[in-house]
């Protein structure tokens, strides 16, 4: 297949869709969470501190809906469904682990401390 390249400098290119996705705080924090492993909605809730159940499961559609994130149901009573990157979702997810990391490594740095 002949696709044009994409280049999100232009206005109009639909690859800012996905900048706008992998760019999103709560994704950035539900990432590095989920590329160390599957994960079930209330875990994620435990330890992202201040967000919703709402906007968890908002972030956790919109990565399903980009292929980055698979829902997989278990089918039992009660009820079990878990988070997980996909092979896409990993290939990216190592880039999120080391801003992540970044971050955590040179905050005070950025500060000025």
């Amino acid at each position: 297949m002949n696709r044009p390249t994409p280049d999100p400098y232009l206005a109009q290119c639909p690859s800012r869709k996905l900048i706008d996705v992998i760019g999103n705080k709560w994704v950035l924090l539900v990432f590095p969470l989920l590329y160390k492993g599957p994960k079930r909605s209330s875990e994620l809730l435990r330890e992202i501190e201040g967000i919703s159940q709402k906007m968890l499961t908002q972030t956790l559609r919109l990565l399903e809906e980009n292929g980055l994130v698979e829902r997989r149901d278990y089918h039992e009573v009660p009820p079990r469904v878990d988070y997980r990157l996909t092979e896409l979702g990993k290939s990216l997810g190592v880039l999120i682990a080391e801003v992540d990391d970044w971050v955590v490594d040179n905050f005070y740095a950025t500060r000025g401390e």
